[in-house]
């Protein structure tokens, strides 16, 4: 496909290569890549997408994040690569999530690479770990848990990885005073 083209201009089913053009909200990239996989995978659970600079980005309802994990694990996703988070502290609303959590995932069959993202609230944080579907996971949501203080649910040892047990509180939350709790 050229760059100056539309994603309209091809077959929706030509594959993420094809489109060049931003692709933003779940209807969109949906309708451009009916054949994709992880879309066809997560088809009920996806709440946002986005096909940004060749990359693909599906959210989902953090309950959702094990049923999410099984099913592109299923549909070839076989390599976790990282997880991590964002504050996205102030939030517009006390309501509005402020924690994004991050899996990048790869199949190696399919030669493809998938952000999958999950939003939960900044009053104590709560995700369930993927620790049973990915063991990879232990260490990076070790990391997240010890800076960001979301809690897991479900993982086999969430202690601290990088602060020492004593540290008080988790430096890189936005909120988090540049010289630390005194």
């Amino acid at each position: 496909m050229a760059e100056n083209s539309t994603p309209s201009s091809t077959s929706p089913s030509a594959g993420p290569a094809a489109h060049s053009a931003a692709l933003f909200g779940k209807q969109e990239v949906s309708e451009a890549f009916t054949d994709h996989p992880a879309i066809r995978a997560l088809e009920h659970l996806i709440t946002d997408a986005k096909w940004d600079r060749r990359e693909l980005t599906l959210s989902v309802a953090p309950q959702t994040i094990l049923e999410a994990a099984q099913a592109l694990k299923a549909a070839g996703y076989n390599f976790l690569e990282d997880v991590t988070a964002v504050d996205w502290y102030p939030t517009d609303t006390p309501s509005a999530p402020r924690f994004q959590i991050t899996y990048s995932l790869l199949s190696h069959s399919l030669k493809q690479r998938l952000r999958l993202t999950a939003r939960v609230l900044g009053e104590n944080p709560r995700i369930h770990s993927i620790t049973s579907i990915w063991p990879s996971a232990n260490f990076y949501e070790r990391e997240v848990f010890d800076l960001f203080g979301i809690h897991f649910a479900g993982h086999p040892n969430l202690t601290r990885i990088m602060m020492p047990d004593n540290w008080n509180g988790h430096p890189l939350r936005k909120d988090y005073p540049v010289e630390g709790y005194r």
